[in-house]
């Protein structure tokens, strides 16, 4: 067990503003991207150009290829993280704003907490509080005029922030009875999760028959690179050491900040439309955080 530190390293500080604010731009660039490049089709891409990249930075840092039970923990991971969680957002993102639907993964906090229960970590009171007043706020979100008018989206969110949890989870606490994922160490083991994610995420493209429109616009075009290159492989890179160096309540601390900057991105520049009911329930569902988050100071962290 890694010592308790009074602070964070200049490497977790790097990675927890690439999750707190590059993330919240992405969830907009992910819309105009959907002009051109369908959901699932999107994400695929996205995730085999980039890990592809980083697949070829860790060979020539001298990383060896991972081995058969490697590949299959990133499978896992990859299937759950990217898969799950970034495809069904993306598919959210056809019927829901933008700011909805990052607003509504702020109860990732809140389940990562009950899940965590089922390994012996018990939330303290002010915990359980921020659980009860998160789902509160999570259903009168689910009540708005956003996600009223689009069952898909809702059900689409919800497995987005539940295959996200469970891959969190078990990314640090390991499966149901103990046993842990083989992951590849560094950045191939990014790599291994991020190709096999982008292979599940096209062969499913390729089932519902997806095909993206060509030539792509131009915006859509710009808004795949840039997803491809600050939302996959910086930013969920920097998850992943987070994951690795903190523990899964710090990794999903992004959930402060990204609501607030992507509901103000999909409001300025996006032309969207939030109720006042929404933005209480956004507010309502952001204390929830706070008071789940308040734990940091007590989490173990490893230095870099």
């Amino acid at each position: 067990m890694p010592a308790v530190a009074t602070k964070f390293s200049p490497l977790v500080i790097a990675c927890l503003g690439a999750t707190w604010f590059i993330w919240g731009t992405m969830f907009l660039a992910i819309k105009w991207a959907l002009v051109s490049f369908p959901p699932f089709y999107q994400m695929g891409t996205q995730f085999l150009a980039a890990g592809a990249v980083l697949a070829i930075v860790a060979r020539v840092r001298g990383a060896a290829w991972p081995d058969r039970r490697q590949w299959g923990g990133g499978a896992v991971l990859g299937c759950l993280l990217l898969g799950a969680g970034y495809g069904f957002t993306a598919l959210a993102e056809t019927s829901v704003s933008s700011g909805l639907v990052v607003a509504f993964t702020a109860i990732v906090p809140t389940l990562i907490a009950i899940m965590e229960w089922l390994y012996g970590v018990r939330p303290a009171p002010r915990q359980l509080v921020g659980i009860a007043i998160g789902l509160v706020g999570i259903v009168m979100m689910t009540q708005g005029q956003g996600f009223a008018a689009s069952l898909p989206g809702l059900l689409a969110i919800a497995a987005a922030c539940v295959g996200w949890v469970l891959g969190s989870v078990w990314a640090v606490r390991g499966l149901p009875g103990g046993a842990r994922l083989q992951i590849a160490a560094g950045f191939m083991g990014h790599a291994s999760q991020m190709l096999t994610g982008g292979v599940m995420l096209i062969a499913a493209s390729w089932l519902l028959g997806e095909a993206p429109a060509w030539p792509p616009q131009p915006v859509a075009l710009a808004s795949w690179a840039y997803v491809s290159f600050a939302g996959s492989l910086i930013s969920y890179t920097a998850y992943m050491l987070l994951l690795e160096r903190t523990s899964a309540a710090i990794a999903v601390s992004y959930t402060y900040v990204n609501p607030v900057v992507a509901l103000v991105l999909g409001v300025t520049l996006g032309g969207e439309t939030v109720s006042g009911f929404e933005w209480l329930a956004v507010g309502i569902v952001l204390v929830a955080v706070v008071l789940l988050m308040w734990r940091w100071q007590e989490v173990p962290i490893q230095d870099a």
